[in-house]
């Protein structure tokens, strides 16, 4: 692959320093909706950039794709913003996936994309719900979120989870292939995979953490209404089962 072309794609599929670009136009987005185009269609530039040349990706490439997951994954451990976790999970997420350019299916590395950052755009909607209500979306302002706000606190936690990976959600499934497929060809890539993930679970528990549990806020905050609960059950159960069907054709 060109240097020209390498560069441009570690832009879309980060590599830091370039991942740095992504995470600052995220932050300028305040609207949702842009942050939720630029979370779909930023990663999938770097794929094509990818798929426009018929050159295998260099295994150091593929390094620096794991390390820079890691540094992202660290980072996230210490974030109190929603949204910059948002869009650190993003950039962590994103920079894996060089991992899967080794496979000859172009078609299945956009599917690979959608599917892990679908989750990162009902986070999305949920952070600017929480500015909405609070103001800002940080954790350690307010917590409590069970008590005073149970339905978007219940949503919240099964995106989160959903987020990070776990089981039945399609990052999960993904997540295992990766780390089948280099279990035996690349076995450190295993092992930084591992840590990664292992990363963001914990993350996420902290996210939780300071959001969800302990005393209720002071003053009032308007709940999810049925209308908009459903609307994210909806969209979780289609994730679960995006999850279940990726689950026959992945392992």
């Amino acid at each position: 692959m060109p240097d020209i072309l390498l560069l441009l794609a570690g832009l879309f599929l980060p590599l830091f320093p370039l991942s740095m670009v992504f995470n600052a136009v995220f932050n300028r987005l305040q609207h949702v909706v842009l942050r939720c185009i630029l979370l779909i269609g930023w990663p999938h530039i770097g794929l094509t950039i990818i798929h426009s040349t018929d050159t295998v990706v260099p295994t150091w490439v593929i390094a620096w794709g794991l390390a820079t997951s890691l540094f992202y994954a660290l980072r996230m451990l210490a974030l109190r913003g929603v949204g910059q976790w948002n869009s650190f999970l993003a950039t962590s997420m994103w920079s894996i996936l060089w991992i899967t350019t080794t496979d000859a299916n172009q078609n299945m590395h956009h599917l690979y994309t959608f599917a892990i950052t679908a989750p990162l755009l009902l986070l999305a909607f949920l952070s600017a719900g929480l500015e909405k209500r609070f103001g800002a979306a940080y954790t350690g302002l307010y917590g409590g979120l069970a008590l005073s706000i149970p339905r978007f606190a219940g949503v919240l936690v099964v995106v989160i989870l959903a987020a990070i990976a776990t089981p039945l959600f399609p990052g999960f499934f993904i997540m295992l292939k990766l780390i089948l497929d280099t279990s035996t060809t690349l076995p450190a890539a295993t092992l930084a995979l591992l840590t990664v993930w292992l990363l963001w679970s914990w993350a996420g528990v902290r996210l939780l953490q300071g959001l969800i549990v302990g005393s209720a806020s002071q003053g009032e905050a308007t709940d999810l209404n049925l209308f908009s609960c459903w609307g994210y059950v909806i969209a979780i159960i289609a994730l679960i089962l995006s999850g279940i069907y990726l689950s026959g054709g992945l392992l």
